[in-house]
């Protein structure tokens, strides 16, 4: 029930911002800034896997209308929630690399979405090496000229819940 409550979230999500977005076509600096943004929150999350936890705070919004929903199945809203469980992921060190994979942008002037596949390697609970293959949807929001993460939703990774 969970995992349908999020996908209708998710997908709520996403008609809104299309309907926001609408027709109006970012600017090309917008565009290779919210490439970047991409780029950085993935190498945030390459950090993070080693226990280093600052570059992920430096990607995201901190305010508290933020959402992530990330591999462990958890739900947060607000920018605190979100961190507990950065902090919850950084300290398990699993080490790896996760990599998006075929990223489709929809960049408005001060809204972008972004879905992509993120493909990597991770250790599991049993300490052992695991593939995975998740679906992504990312959302960037301008704040103060930056693109700053404001959503992140991923497939939930069974060997992370709770």
């Amino acid at each position: 029930m969970k995992a349908k409550q999020g996908w209708m979230v998710a997908a709520s999500l996403a008609i809104v911002v299309l309907a926001i977005a609408g027709p109006v076509r970012a600017s090309q600096a917008d565009e290779r800034g919210v490439r970047a943004a991409v780029a950085s929150f993935y190498s945030a999350l390459n950090v993070m896997f080693t226990g280093n936890l600052a570059p992920m705070e430096r990607v995201w919004s901190h305010s508290e209308n933020i959402t992530y929903m990330g591999p462990d199945g958890g739900y947060e809203i607000g920018w605190r929630a979100a961190l507990a469980s950065w902090r919850k992921q950084a300290a398990m060190k699993l080490g790896g690399k996760v990599e998006p994979t075929q990223i489709h942008l929809i960049v408005g002037s001060d809204l972008a979405v972004v879905d992509n596949y993120e493909k990597g390697v991770n250790t599991n609970a049993a300490g052992k090496p695991q593939t995975l293959l998740l679906r992504a949807t990312s959302v960037f929001r301008k704040e103060g000229g930056k693109w700053k993460m404001v959503g992140h939703h991923t497939d939930s990774l069974s060997y992370l819940k709770n």
